[in-house]
């Protein structure tokens, strides 16, 4: 694994944007102190000004509210563009963790599917903080407060405010136990099913071709089915409390009226204040109901973040001393290698050494762990016993960034990146220059045939690159590969589906590497691949079965392969 994010960032992240939270709280103490505005003035209509049947007192009310709404309005507005630059920060924070954790977590634990989904997770908490839900948690503690004020009107108001409030919150905590589990299973599976999609459009011409898209779109259909079933049910369970809560509020606001209209009617309090407790009543539920509303999302927020902390808690990335670029030799000291996820080695004891200047092929039947070895070479797969040294160094003492400069690595399955032809031979560099670029396609054999596609080296690749042959697919990785000059240089399959002028181009990079001091280490089937190599690895059944110079190996292999021919003749 290439690189540990700091442990415990997601709540030095939180940790970080306290301080804004904390002036979110105070906003939110002020906006709901204001809150007031709207029923104390009717309270003073219905109390003064009708009674007196004085202009200017409405006036001069009319005037105040209209200042203390602006305000509102203010802080409203302030408390929401704060809301969203911490979602925005989060995101900021958090978004490269997540990035290296999702596209390396599969070369460490091996393929999940979509379970562990940081950039989602981060994104559900991005959109959270930014939705009416979080602002109705940060007006619930400032509830006790208008049921205060309704009580300081009448302690039979007062005591009707707080029961509904009491039996709100007993609604609440039961949606929670409710939903969680329900909110869980359906994201769960909404994941299964969105990872399953993904796997599928990957291998669409293979669906197509082998006539399988029905098939693998039943077996789509049974995840979908087990996904829209459980999310039913959550949703029908949050609607359900949602409607309850909405009722029950508006009863308790008609209630309130008759209480108050008793009272009235007593002569125990104005008319005026009754409309206002009314009005007060419905402001101090108001968060409650819109908690609950809103529950699903808060739920799923909370699974989010939950997440964050458990996938980017146990990484970190360790500081490195910058150590000079490798520029002598490779060894590989009896490595043992266990794929990511599995818990059978499926290499031991490979161990060679590779001096600048040279090339090792690797060959050996398939499936016998040549592919392996050259994930443990370039560091894609965590080396379970033994080490990968570059001039003596272990391969995870360089960060990432900087080793990356001096490897080149063509994997068996050659994949390219959404982006034009240059932004793929160049990894993507920021600095690149047009004469690197040009001088690694030309290296490849590439440049010719860049220049004939529409738009050159601006042509966009696409996801699946299918603008390009496999051949020139190929091509292009390999011009990926040794673009920048890097040191190492490996190569898996690298002529799979090369033409002749293909494996000439391919026989003429390696030399290059050569010459200039690299190291190039090629998995080879087929004899063309290995003309320009000095040394000869055979792998077989998970082990290394021998080592030598390229001539003296190949004698050997055929030698071995006439004996079987014979002895089965």
């Amino acid at each position: 694994m290439a690189a540990k994010i700091h442990e415990n960032i997601v709540s030095k992240v939180v940790r970080s944007a306290r301080t804004a939270f904390w002036g979110v709280g105070a906003f939110s103490l002020v906006i709901n102190i204001l809150m007031l505005t709207g029923p104390l003035f009717m309270l003073q209509i219905y109390d003064r000004v009708l009674t007196s049947r004085s202009i200017p007192t409405l006036l001069a009310l009319t005037m105040l509210v209209v200042i203390l709404y602006a305000f509102l309005g203010l802080l409203e507005f302030i408390r929401q563009r704060v809301l969203v630059r911490i979602g925005h920060r989060f995101d900021e924070d958090l978004g490269m963790a997540a990035f290296k954790t999702y596209t390396e977590m599969p070369l460490v634990a091996g393929p999940r599917g979509d379970v562990i989904q940081p950039i989602r997770d981060i994104d559900q908490v991005r959109q959270f903080l930014a939705s009416p839900a979080i602002t109705s948690l940060f007006d619930m503690p400032w509830m006790p407060v208008y049921l205060a004020v309704i009580l300081l009107f009448h302690w039979m108001l007062g005591a009707v405010a707080i029961a509904g409030g009491v039996f709100l919150f007993i609604i609440a905590l039961t949606t929670d136990m409710m939903t969680r589990n329900a909110l869980r299973e359906a994201g769960t599976l909404q994941g299964k099913r969105s990872a399953f999609s993904e796997s599928a459009r990957r291998n669409a011409e293979v669906l197509r071709g082998m006539g399988m898209i029905s098939a693998v779109g039943n077996v789509w259909r049974g995840i979908s089915d087990k996904y829209t079933a459980a999310h039913a049910v959550a949703s029908d369970r949050t609607g359900g409390f949602s409607v309850v809560t909405k009722v029950f509020r508006l009863f308790l606001q008609s209630l309130i009226l008759a209480v108050g209209a008793y009272l009235a009617v007593q002569q125990v309090i104005s008319p005026g204040t009754m409309i206002a407790a009314s009005i007060i009543m419905t402001r101090a539920l108001q968060p409650v109901e819109q908690a609950v509303s809103n529950w699903r999302s808060l739920v799923q927020s909370h699974q989010a973040y939950t997440r964050l902390k458990k996938v980017l808690g146990d990484f970190h990335e360790p500081e490195r001393m910058a150590l000079e670029a490798p520029k002598n030799y490779l060894s590989v000291e009896a490595v043992t290698m266990v794929p990511p996820g599995a818990q059978t080695p499926t290499l031991t004891g490979a161990d060679f050494t590779v001096q600048a200047g040279t090339a090792l092929g690797i060959i050996g039947p398939s499936g016998g762990g040549k592919s392996t070895l050259a994930r443990a070479i370039v560091g894609v797969w965590p080396v379970a016993r033994g080490s990968v040294r570059l001039d003596g160094a272990p391969r995870d003492q360089w960060a990432d960034d900087e080793i990356g400069r001096h490897i080149g690595y063509l994997p068996q399955d050659v994949e390219l990146f959404d982006g034009t032809v240059a932004d793929n031979i160049s990894r993507f560099d920021p600095n690149r220059s047009s004469e690197a670029v040009i001088a690694a396609a030309k290296l490849a054999g590439l440049h010719e045939l860049v220049l004939r596609l529409p738009d050159g080296y601006d042509t966009q690749v696409g996801e699946g690159a299918a603008v390009l042959s496999a051949g020139q697919r190929q091509r292009l990785a390999l011009a990926r590969a040794i673009y920048g000059d890097p040191f190492l240089v490996v190569l898996d399959e690298p002529n799979s589906n090369l033409d002749g002028d293909g494996e000439a181009a391919l026989t003429h990079a390696i030399r290059s590497v050569k010459e200039r001091g690299g190291i190039v280490v090629i998995i080879a089937h087929r004899a063309g691949a290995v003309v320009a190599v000095d040394r000869l690895v055979v792998i077989d059944n998970g082990r290394q079965v021998a080592l030598g110079p390229r001539d003296e190996i190949l004698a050997q292999v055929m030698k071995q392969r006439t004996q079987q021919v014979g002895a089965t003749g």
